[in-house]
């Protein structure tokens, strides 16, 4: 596997409550570089990246900080295409969910001009697919998917320089169970493949990532977007829109070896971690666990 390259984007200024900005921070204390390195991994952290502070202003025309957003995703983007361009693995440490559009941009135009597959798991509770005007709260964390498959500002649908940045083809929804009104609709008009809760309850997690993961082979670039509010409330209380009913631990565990298994992991956010919520930085230490696994921690070799 190639050298993992750790970066903190320290910003909440696409979300409504504050915290996530302290994540990055968080991931260290519960010792995310130690964790792998001890599975044999080559990982560097490369420290935060700078971008503007979070101002704190009502939504305008549906959208809130659109700007910083904007500046914040357009640092991500190069620090994560550079980071492609050494060869290296980016492990972007959010931050809120909205830093996925300069990221997943990023690996997608990485994609094109490598001649790779392209395949993303967007892990989440939220299928944040909405736009300024679906939206109840104007929070731009709410609408990277829909960003990302070119509906949206065009400042921040242009990042990458091909608009839409995603085919929907390439996207592939998983733990998903708080979708609002109109996102239902657009999510259908997108045409995102979509594994609620429901799918899981019914068919297993097993089955639930081996639909999720069918046709991924040596030519594929798998990028996981992995917003912890992803699981279950109870078992993960450190984020900032929590949502009852997620993946159990052991659920949580079957899907990120099930990914490791591929070995086509290529590029990786960790997303909404909110230490302000937090208790004794236990979400923190969990989130580092899923990650080993992630990157090939198993029980037993296999």
């Amino acid at each position: 596997m190639n050298r993992i390259r750790m970066m903190g984007a320290p910003t909440d200024v696409g979300a409504s409550r504050r915290g996530a900005s302290m994540a990055p921070a968080a991931l260290r204390v519960a010792e995310l570089q130690r964790g792998l390195q001890q599975h044999g991994l080559d990982v560097i952290d490369g420290g935060d990246l700078a971008g503007p502070a979070n101002p704190q202003q009502p939504p305008v025309q549906g959208l809130r900080h659109l700007e910083q957003v904007v500046q914040w995703n357009q640092t991500v983007h190069e620090a994560v295409a550079q980071c492609l361009a050494d060869g290296e693995l980016p492990l972007l440490m959010g931050g809120d969910h909205a830093l996925a559009v300069g990221s997943i941009a990023a690996v997608a135009a990485h994609c094109r001009s490598q001649g790779k597959e392209l395949r993303v798991l967007w892990l989440d509770a939220h299928a944040d697919a909405n736009t300024s005007q679906s939206t109840p709260t104007g929070n731009i964390h709410g609408m990277p998917v829909a960003c990302l498959l070119g509906v949206g500002p065009a400042a921040l649908t242009a990042i990458g320089g091909q608009t839409p940045a995603l085919q929907p083809q390439q996207i592939c929804q998983v733990g998903i169970r708080s979708v609002d009104r109109e996102e239902k609709r657009h999510l259908r008009e997108l045409g995102v493949r979509v594994f609620d809760m429901r799918h899981i309850d019914e068919y297993g997690m097993r089955q639930t990532m081996e639909e999720a993961l069918a046709g991924v082979g040596p030519q594929t670039h798998l990028h996981v977007s992995f917003d912890v509010d992803f699981l279950d409330a109870a078992l993960a209380p450190g984020v900032g829109t929590a949502v009852p009913g997620g993946p159990t631990y052991r659920e949580a565990q079957l899907c990120m070896e099930m990914i490791a298994d591929t070995g086509a992991l290529a590029s990786l956010d960790v997303m909404e971690l909110n230490p302000a919520c937090d208790v004794r930085n236990q979400t923190a230490e969990l989130v580092v666990d899923l990650v080993e696994s992630l990157f090939g921690k198993s029980t037993l070799i296999r």
